[in-house]
């Protein structure tokens, strides 16, 4: 009879290996707990690193498992110690190897913790050095019935420091017959003599969308019927951490009475709906106060935490700018149907700006509702907040409002992209932003009218040529290389600036210009792209200019009897003989090559 266990539909064996799973319940997390390499989820890299290790003999004495709780460091230890160790019950010994199709001589011993040449220590509570020294002596000793004898020690971040000295020697040349597996959740505690003599592996947070799928592996294994946004649910709850999954999963089909439902799975965690928690943002990017503080009050009265409220809020606009930035986010299976096709819509028309002063408003918000007395209340203000602030305009467009005088043409919140421009409320809303902005237009005093002596800028030519005759060199590098021009009228220049440019050029040119020009200039830093910079016209006309000289046959026969020769430059010398022939009125200056 084949005695092999079979396994179930999420690739793993819930009994054979576990013992019988009729003596009592098993929780999920131990019932579905990896019993291979290939049963663990999320971790390749680690997986391709040591199979190409183990089939190349070159086997690390010590191992470092990293990573936050939940991922999966202690049970890693154990299958890379079955691993070590794996003999099959039949054919022929081969020796440490990943593949482990059936279940070897040491396997169950192993997995279950009572091998006797596999020693796990909980650091956290064995953390002496009269610990380590046990081990010392007792490391000397071949093993008893294994290939190699194996130390686990878990959160070894929690030994002293004599602890840590007290291993260090027996770590440098430990017997052949010893291999170490270290687990921490903070690596930076560990001395860097210690990681200095092992092979280290950072185990990663799985991902939503793998974590969910595995789940939904477990969930037709338990015969558990499970909705794919609730299983979406648990597994953004779980932040990556399987075993928190698993145990948020435990209790989701308790609560649910053994099916996993998405509105039981909000109720059960205290999470909003996710619907709810788009119109909550949809009102307030709307600047609709009364709607907003409606829509909270009803997701508090349903039992939602106001802190995972703000949290809710913050994590969506997260998306919304990754939806902006990161197009194929979208694409992501872990996200609800609104998210994805309402997030779509609204990351369309909020700005990069809009979303990034809601996130940071929320995340002050956060801190603030949670050790708030009265958290409801402390949410309502944070909502309240920022659903003024939806209507004001962003620093940028404030500067073009007060430039044009407070008119406040084309820098209201909807040229931000806040809400549609049809809405009657953001009508109004958009009329006090822009009253708003005409009070302070009204309140700082106008510029004094320009001295009958005062230059005339109207090119950045003009403006380079003013910086050369106060001779900035400065300004006159920044305005050459960097500076390419949007828009230039009176009082007011607005720029694009390349990559490299001075930090706050802006604001020194305006300074320097309101002290040259003897009034005030405003010089604002455009979102759209302006003209050619000055050294690329200058580039593009002396390439225009050698092209007509090289044309002039004086200039041909020059270059005929020079050969190797180069027009390097070419200067002007009269502007009349320019019409004449294009190559009259310049001056061109030929290099010889020197062979």
């Amino acid at each position: 009879m084949d005695d092999t266990p079979k396994k179930n539909a999420a690739g793993l064996d819930g009994a054979s290996l576990f013992g019988d799973a009729t003596k009592g319940y098993r929780v999920l997390a131990r019932k579905y707990r990896p019993r291979n390499f290939d049963d663990l989820i999320g971790q390749e890299a680690m997986v391709r690193t040591l199979s190409n290790a183990f089939a190349s003999g070159r086997i690390a004495q010590a191992y470092l498992l990293t990573g936050v709780r939940g991922v999966g460091k202690t049970t890693t230890a154990r299958i890379l110690a079955r691993a070590l160790n794996y003999e099959p019950k039949s054919g022929k010994d081969t020796g440490p190897t990943l593949e482990m199709p059936e279940p070897g001589r040491h396997c169950q011993e192993i997995l279950e913790s009572r091998h006797v040449d596999v020693i796990e220590m909980d650091a956290a509570s064995h953390n002496s050095v009269e610990d380590i020294r046990q081990i010392n002596d007792a490391v000397r000793y071949t093993p008893v019935s294994a290939r190699y004898k194996v130390y686990i020690l878990d959160e070894v971040h929690m030994l002293s420091g004599a602890a840590f000295n007290a291993l260090l020697k027996t770590l440098e040349e430990p017997p052949a017959h010893a291999k170490f597996i270290f687990a921490t959740t903070e690596v930076r505690k560990v001395p860097v003599t210690i990681l200095s003599r092992c092979q280290r592996f950072d185990l990663r947070r799985v991902d939503g969308d793998t974590l969910a799928k595995h789940l939904g592996r477990i969930a037709d294994a338990e015969k558990i019927g499970a909705e794919s946004e609730g299983l979406a649910l648990i597994a953004r709850a779980a932040e990556g951490s399987v075993r928190d999954s698993l145990s948020l999963l435990d209790q989701a089909i308790a609560h649910g009475g053994a099916s996993v439902k998405a509105l039981e799975v909000r109720e059960m965690l205290g999470l909003a709906d996710r619907t709810r928690i788009i119109d909550l943002f949809e009102a307030l990017m709307g600047g609709n106060i009364a709607e907003a503080l409606k829509l909270f009050r009803e997701q508090y009265d349903l039992g939602a935490d106001p802190v995972a409220v703000l949290s809710d809020l913050a994590e969506f606009s997260h998306l919304l700018t990754r939806f902006k930035i990161v197009p194929s986010s979208l694409e992501d299976t872990s996200l609800v149907e609104a998210e994805r096709k309402r997030g779509a819509e609204l990351s369309g028309r909020l700005s990069i700006r809009v979303l990034s002063r809601a996130w940071q408003m929320l995340s002050k918000g956060i801190s603030e509702t949670a050790t708030a007395g009265k958290p409801a209340q402390a949410a309502e203000m944070v909502l309240v907040r920022l659903a003024y602030a939806s209507d004001l305009p962003t620093p940028d467009e404030a500067l073009k409002m007060l430039g044009d005088g407070g008119n406040g043409a084309g820098a209201s919140p909807g040229s931000g992209g806040s809400v549609p421009s049809g809405a009657p409320r953001m009508q109004m809303a958009q009329g006090s932003a822009q009253g708003g902005a005409n009070a302070i237009g009204r309140a700082t005093p106008r510029p004094a009218s320009a001295p009958d002596n005062a230059p005339q800028l109207q090119s950045l030519e003009d403006v380079f040529s003013l910086a050369e005759k106060y001779r900035d060199l400065q300004i006159k590098h920044a305005l050459k290389n960097f500076a390419r021009l949007v828009k230039i009228e009176d009082g007011r220049l607005e720029i694009s600036l390349d990559e490299g440019a001075p930090v706050n050029f802006a604001g020194t040119l305006g300074a320097k210009l309101s002290q040259w020009a003897g009034r005030r200039w405003v010089v604002i830093v455009a979102r759209e792209k302006g003209g050619e910079t000055l050294a690329e016209k200058e580039q593009n006309t002396q390439t225009r200019l050698k092209a007509d000289v090289r044309n002039h046959p004086a200039v041909q026969a020059v270059l005929s009897a020079f050969p190797g020769a180069e027009i390097v430059e070419v200067r002007r010398k009269g502007p009349a003989a320019e019409a004449e022939n294009p190559a009259d009125g310049f001056d061109a200056p030929i290099e010889e090559d020197e062979e």
